[in-house]
């Protein structure tokens, strides 16, 4: 078995954990759970969910590995894999509150850092990222996803075309709507 390093790509660390090495998966999620984490909070807007994805989206993949093509990027088949834990998360709380009138009303938690310089302006910080999250969580997925990919994850836009399935100009399109409808939101 290779060694493990900070070197060895997400391909080898990939066909490493197929054939059993948990410290080559442990290497790929260390490597990538940031990410997960970030496009999870940003397609829902709650942390305690977000958390929830990352853990399903992991656990998927590593049943999943036997099917990962070495030739893409780690990166962007674990983003499709979160997208659609947060497209499932979504509609199980639709159909929730169709059923059962049940409004997900969680607030986000006002921590506070220890030794903070200026506590009223982080809470103002902290209260506008919540707002901005929120009204992300708020615009239609096909809008939503592509901002999220090309804007916070910093994804080329060919490559989450590819991911979506999409053409470049539709992406283009897209995340420029993204953009007015956040606006209209934030107004509002």
């Amino acid at each position: 078995m290779t060694a493990i390093d900070a070197s060895t790509s997400d391909g080898d660390l990939a066909a490493q954990a197929r054939t059993g090495s948990e410290a080559a998966f442990a290497v790929l999620m260390q490597r990538h759970k940031g990410r997960v984490y970030r496009l999870a909070l940003n397609s829902i807007a709650e942390p305690d969910e977000a958390l929830d994805i990352v853990q399903e989206t992991f656990l998927s993949a590593y049943r999943a590995l036997p099917r990962y093509d070495p030739a893409r990027p780690m990166a962007s088949w674990l983003a499709a894999i979160a997208l659609n834990k947060c497209r499932d998360r979504a509609r199980r709380r639709a159909l929730r509150h169709f059923f059962f009138g049940a409004r997900p009303v969680e607030e986000l938690a006002d921590t506070m850092a220890i030794g903070d310089p200026d506590p009223a302006q982080s809470a103002s910080d902290r209260q506008e990222l919540a707002r901005v999250r929120l009204a992300i969580a708020r615009l239609p997925a096909s809008l939503r996803e592509p901002l999220l990919l090309c804007t916070v994850e910093e994804m080329r836009h060919a490559d989450a075309a590819a991911l979506l399935g999409l053409s470049t100009k539709a992406i283009e399109t897209r995340i420029r709507r993204a953009r007015a409808k956040l606006s209209e939101l934030l107004a509002a």
